[in-house]
């Protein structure tokens, strides 16, 4: 729940969301996903649990990918002397990962961008009315 709190309260880390943006978490324990205050506060905040159903191993892959290539750019050989440094270098890099760091997925633009340019396109009268 700790690292969820520090998540959840760096803004470049979860953009602010409309009711149209979903974000997955996924528990790091089956008990946490269990935990009525856990889900609560995943709720408060219009956080989806990332969990598979059962018989499809696909619904935790985004999920998973994203774990990994934190891994690998960001954890892997790194030798943090305290859990806070590691916690500050994992916050830094979320916020990286959606606002600086380009997906070929999204055209080889950012999380952040690709979304604001999505909602530009998918209300184009919100951008009429900003100009």
């Amino acid at each position: 729940m700790l690292a969820l709190s520090a998540v959840i309260s760096t803004p470049s880390v979860v953009p602010s969301c409309t009711s149209l943006c979903e974000v997955l978490q996924r528990p790091i324990e089956s008990t946490q996903y269990a935990a009525g205050d856990y889900r609560k506060k995943l709720k408060a905040r219009g956080i989806t649990v990332s969990m598979s159903r059962k018989g499809d191993c696909w619904d935790n892959a985004p999920m998973e990918s994203a774990n990994g290539t934190l891994k690998v750019e960001c954890v892997h050989d790194e030798h943090f002397a305290t859990r806070e440094q590691a916690h500050l270098a994992i916050v830094e890099y979320i916020g990286y990962y959606n606002t600086e760091r380009r997906h070929s997925s999204l055209g080889n633009i950012a999380p952040a961008k690709f979304e604001r340019r999505w909602r530009a396109e998918s209300n184009p009268t919100t951008q009429a009315s900003s100009q």
